[in-house]
């Protein structure tokens, strides 16, 4: 758990919404600082509507919460990035011209494809609709944005998901000569 009185200068407002259940639910709120919360110690705050602090969506929020620690969801999701999404895709950078940058932490990835690793330049959207193709058809939906693949699979995936994933846009790229 982020501990907010140890960051240099802590946010006064964190906002968030169906993350933090998984989605499950319809949930989100904001947090606020405490020089903000003061300010309604003498005064009503004016928001609110008919589902504010809904118990079920306030219970589906702890359960999550609890779920990724009694699993360790996010540790899982540390070592998958790092013992094997990273090495996996920056491998796939190496024997690929087309990946001109890879970047991420944890199961939050981008694969940048360009036209010349030199200049950088970003692949056309038609070159991204081939990719695209490529990947479906081998078994994997990707997440394209621009030039950009984003590689985010679950929290909890397993090592040999990633590995299969990590095959199959191997695949795709030779397949397309890239």
């Amino acid at each position: 758990m982020v501990r907010l009185r140890r960051l240099r200068r802590p946010p006064r407002l964190i906002t968030f919404a169906k993350g933090v259940n998984s989605g499950y639910v319809p949930v989100g709120g904001v947090i606020i600082s405490d020089d903000i919360a003061s300010t309604f110690d003498e005064r009503v705050f004016p928001g609110g509507l008919t589902y504010s602090g809904h118990p079920l969506a306030a219970a589906s929020i702890v359960a999550s919460i609890e779920a990724f620690e009694d699993e360790d969801i996010i540790g899982n999701a540390a070592r998958i990035g790092r013992d094997h999404l990273e090495p996996g895709l920056r491998r796939l950078a190496a024997e690929h011209a087309v990946i001109g940058e890879v970047r991420g932490t944890g199961v939050f990835w981008a694969l940048e494809l360009v036209e010349d690793p030199e200049t950088k330049q970003p692949v056309s959207a038609a070159f991204m609709a081939q990719v695209k193709t490529e990947l479906v058809a081998r078994g994997l939906l990707p997440f394209t944005a621009e030039n950009r693949i984003h590689v985010v699979p679950p929290a909890v995936v397993t090592p040999d998901e990633v590995a299969r994933a990590i095959d199959i846009y191997d695949a795709a790229f030779t397949a397309l000569g890239r």
